[in-house]
């Protein structure tokens, strides 16, 4: 049969729109189903505690359930592997520590994915604030003195970390660089809190959420907060960088999804997730646990994952540091 040339083209126009009609409907209907959030740290870990109050959120937004699992092991690279070899349809999403990705991205020569390449940013949701604590025989005061002290007992005061290659590692690896101070690394494969208390190791730098109620109580002595400015939530403790210049070091959390995954897909959860860190509910949830919202849009987060593996990259490389 043929056609007139004008009712050709129309016809072959409308065709051209009836995927992108397809997408954007299956957006819209967008989640059909439950939708897999995997974390690859434990629960009770300040991921697991952050990205069950977003999928908390995201059910009642989006009228499905968003389950939180939790594939611990291998530094996250169990949990990430599993959403790499996912299907890219918006159903299985990864709840991201940058900071952990962006190390891991070095520390593994061998990993069976390439982060960048493998996973899609979807939307970034806060910034986890470090502190410096110290247990209180040590006889610093300030982050000044710590220096000092350190200084004058080269490998003799023990941080603790929790595991090598983590942020609690990594974190402590480039004040040492920065500093010019020798500090030996103890790394814990469990908690490293009763050693920490009890003198064992005397310095650590960890997530504010997992020390505030320790530094409240006078159990434990806060130096220093690793941002570039202090925060509200210890107001009187300096920023690191007050005493060793440039310093500054964060861990984020934010959700990724595999690669492929439709662009209106990662559009939609991204508007979501930006608008539940608006609601005043989960704003004051985050500040109670330490952590500050950071909405950005999925190219802006792609941006902070590039940097953020690049630096610690270098610390990684600085510092020689091998998988155990």
């Amino acid at each position: 049969m043929k056609f007139p040339r004008r009712q050709f083209l129309h016809l072959v126009a409308g065709a051209a729109t009836l995927p992108a009609v397809s997408r954007l409907a299956w957006a819209q209907a967008y989640p059909a189903r439950p939708v897999r959030i995997i974390v690859g740290f434990p629960a009770g870990n300040a991921s697991d505690i952050i990205v069950r109050l977003m999928a908390q959120s995201l059910s009642e937004r989006l009228g499905q359930q968003f389950v939180v699992e939790n594939r611990p092991g291998a530094g996250s690279t169990i949990g990430t592997e599993v959403v790499v070899r996912s299907p890219p349809d918006g159903y299985t999403l990864l709840m991201e520590v940058v900071t952990v990705n962006a190390i891991n991205a070095t520390y593994y020569a061998n990993l069976n994915y390439n982060f960048i390449r493998d996973i899609a940013p979807v939307a970034n949701i806060v910034s986890g604030p470090f502190v410096m604590v110290v247990n209180l025989s040590v006889p610093a005061k300030t982050l000044p003195e710590f220096i000092a002290y350190a200084k004058a007992n080269p490998g003799k005061v023990n941080m603790a970390s929790a595991g090598n290659g983590t942020s609690t590692h990594l974190f402590g690896e480039l004040f040492k660089v920065m500093a010019g101070v020798d500090l030996l690394h103890v790394p814990y494969r469990g908690s490293f809190l009763p050693d920490l208390l009890g003198g064992q190791v005397q310095v650590v730098f960890g997530p504010i959420s997992q020390f505030v109620e320790l530094l409240r109580t006078g159990k434990l002595r806060a130096l220093a907060v690793t941002t570039a400015t202090r925060q509200a939530i210890l107001p009187d403790i300096p920023t690191v960088a007050e005493f060793v210049s440039g310093y500054e070091a964060s861990a984020w959390y934010g959700i990724g999804a595999p690669k492929n995954t439709p662009t209106e897909i990662i559009d939609r959860l991204n508007k979501e997730v930006n608008a539940a860190l608006t609601d005043p509910k989960m704003t004051a949830r985050l500040a109670e646990i330490g952590v500050i919202p950071m909405p950005m849009t999925p190219t802006e987060f792609g941006k902070l994952i590039a940097d953020e593996t690049e630096k610690w990259g270098k610390v990684v490389r600085a510092a020689n540091i091998k998988p155990d």
